[in-house]
């Protein structure tokens, strides 16, 4: 039933240190375990480990490309979508999630949390863009999907 899905976006940099890739993988494996969907840009760094931990636990994993090619997907997405859109992609990333995970990340992570927060999603931020006005910083990976959680449980 659509009305009652859970997706969770996860957002970071293309590229990690070592400590935020299994940061990312645990998220995403705790999403998975959450019965949740985790989308998120579907390329490596951040979004590669995310998808390893939900695609390992059996979650669903959407992958929103910035190229034409579904081919450039990490090998743990499960449902890729070619846009064509380069960076502009972020936009359906955040729109597509009812919540948001940062964790890491550069200039393309802020803009999706900037699309998120205009939005009205709340974000949750690990090792991110922690001072930025309107996010929630984290101390874990744990409690950002425990936050995550607990705010679809109420919104849904």
């Amino acid at each position: 039933m659509i009305e009652s899905q859970k997706i969770i976006g996860v957002i970071g940099g293309s590229q990690c240190t070592p400590e935020d890739y299994v940061d990312a993988e645990v998220v995403g494996r705790l999403i998975a375990q959450n019965d949740a969907v985790l989308v998120c840009g579907g390329l490596t760094g951040i979004m590669e480990a995310a998808c390893k931990g939900a695609y390992e636990a059996g979650g669903e994993t959407i992958g929103i490309l910035p190229g034409e090619s579904i081919l450039d997907a990490n090998p743990y997405v499960k449902t890729p979508i070619a846009t064509g859109m380069g960076i502009a992609r972020n936009i359906i990333i955040v729109r597509t999630a009812q919540v948001v995970i940062a964790v890491d990340g550069r200039y393309g992570t802020l803009s999706e949390i900037a699309y998120a927060l205009q939005l009205g999603r709340p974000v949750f931020c690990l090792n991110s863009w922690d001072t930025v006005s309107g996010v929630t910083p984290v101390k874990s990976a744990q409690e950002a999907v425990e936050k995550a959680i607990e705010y679809l449980g109420e919104s849904i």
